[in-house]
């Protein structure tokens, strides 16, 4: 009897494992061909002067943000939600804003005959887009609607995993927007060797949707001419204009950590105040 049951468990083993062994042969060809992670290289951690609780936006850095994207990126994204006024935050003088405003036209109207017209731009107007619609803006960049860029450092942040995440409660990390759009725009690199890249596309292993993506590299060493002597390369480029889209995306992040420091400092003395109001009441309480 013993040896009959010894036989069945045996046997039970080894139907156990073929059955594990068919199952895992059947999902791996599956698990090779599901869709990869993206993006397939996580966003590398930068240096910001925002950075932390007591940072703070370094104004020459959104000055030269400012013009890369005017040279550089304007000519495919807009920022539809930033009025040029708001540029006077940057350290410009209203003289300087309302000039800069005026290099833009923009369509107003109607008129007393009722037709649009355009005109030049007052510090009261937002930037234009470079398209007239979607539709242009596709059928110029191969079929892909370039974002707008007023928003883009707070949408394109990329969710940091387990326990990194838990830290950056601590530090108050907020700067993935900044950090994906600089390891984007210094990212692009040669793909890996088999790997198929289709027409009118390029490989970035940064890009959040895919391997690949619409946009050319669109920097390069000497493109923008600084008048502050700054370094004149991709990895400079990159990190003025991100940092100038941060701000773009969030204008008063100085204004909101120092009211937030204000706010930790008056509740620490008023906890510290009504700590010492117990322990002298209830002392009082206790003498009698």
């Amino acid at each position: 009897m013993k040896k009959l049951v010894a036989g069945l468990l045996s046997l039970a083993l080894i139907g156990g494992f073929a059955t594990v062994a068919a199952v895992a042969a059947e999902t791996k060809p599956a698990a090779e061909e599901a869709t990869p992670h993206y993006p397939l290289k996580e966003p590398r951690t930068q240096h910001w002067s925002f950075s932390g609780p007591f940072g703070y936006y370094d104004k020459a850095q959104l000055q030269r943000g400012l013009k890369v994207y005017t040279e550089v990126c304007s000519a495919c994204h807009s920022m539809k939600l930033v009025a040029f006024r708001t540029l006077g935050e940057l350290g410009y003088s209203e003289a300087q804003v309302k000039t800069f405003a005026a290099n833009y036209e923009v369509q107003d109207g109607p008129n007393p005959q009722g037709e649009m017209f355009t005109r030049k731009a007052l510090p009261s107007d937002h930037f234009p887009s470079p398209f007239p619609n979607d539709e242009a803006a596709a059928a110029s960049n191969n079929g892909a609607v370039p974002p707008d860029m007023s928003l883009l450092a707070k949408a394109r942040e990329i969710e940091r995993g387990f326990p990194q995440f838990v830290f950056d409660i601590f530090t108050q990390y907020q700067e993935g927007g900044p950090d994906y759009i600089y390891s984007l725009l210094t990212g692009y690199e040669e793909p890996p060797a088999g790997f198929k890249v289709a027409e009118n596309s390029h490989y970035n292993p940064y890009f959040d949707a895919a391997a690949t993506f619409a946009m050319p590299k669109p920097l390069s060493d000497g493109q923008v001419t600084y008048d502050d002597g700054s370094p004149q390369t991709v990895d400079q480029y990159s990190h003025d204009v991100s940092a100038f889209l941060m701000w773009a995306a969030e204008p008063h992040l100085d204004e909101r950590k120092h009211l937030g420091f204000m706010v930790i400092v008056f509740l620490l003395i008023f906890s510290t105040l009504i700590y010492l109001t117990k322990r002298s009441v209830y002392a009082k309480a206790g003498a009698h």
